[in-house]
């Protein structure tokens, strides 16, 4: 279950948004081989509360575009399905019967502002972005060049088969 929890008013997260990115959440965890039901929630913010987050919980004292705050711990270079695919989690990993992958929080002001530097369209940047932080609730990284590279290409590759494009 998907829980979204909008606590802007400076940009419309409109039905149409909120089903996209549900969507995007959804196809991306079946894309990762997360074959159980979960539970994350997507929080929307304002570029001001997402600077106190990222302050708060980072010590980083400035704006972000989205943050993502796993409840799963990984190893060095392993992801969910290298991890867990097969894992027997103890009942406090779950809410109920979903296994609780942890929190997104995205400022859509940030995004909207994201799509008109990029060019291309608000529901994309959004989609990117929950996509970018799906995958570090699933333990990716992209601290390491090495990294990076893996990260960079499950996002495209997410992305273009939901085909949600540049541009």
């Amino acid at each position: 279950m998907i829980y979204v929890d909008n606590r802007q008013n400076k940009v419309e997260a409109s039905e149409k948004l909120i089903e996209r990115l549900t969507e995007v959440i959804e196809f991306a965890l079946k894309e990762e081989e997360v074959n159980m039901k979960c539970e994350i929630s997507l929080l929307f913010v304002d570029n001001n509360e997402i600077k106190e987050i990222n302050n708060e919980t980072r010590g980083i004292n400035r704006e972000t575009d989205v943050l993502s705050f796993p409840m799963l711990e990984y190893e060095d270079k392993k992801v969910f399905k290298d991890m867990y695919k097969d894992y027997k989690f103890s009942q406090s990993d779950f809410d109920g019967d979903e296994l609780v992958l942890g929190d997104i929080v995205l400022s859509l002001e940030k995004a909207l502002e994201q799509s008109k530097e990029f060019n291309h369209s608000y529901e994309r940047e959004a989609s990117y972005l929950v996509v970018h932080s799906v995958l570090h609730l699933l333990g990716y990284d992209h601290m390491e060049d090495d990294d990076k590279i893996i990260m960079r290409s499950r996002e495209e590759d997410i992305l273009n088969k939901l085909n949600i494009i540049r541009g």
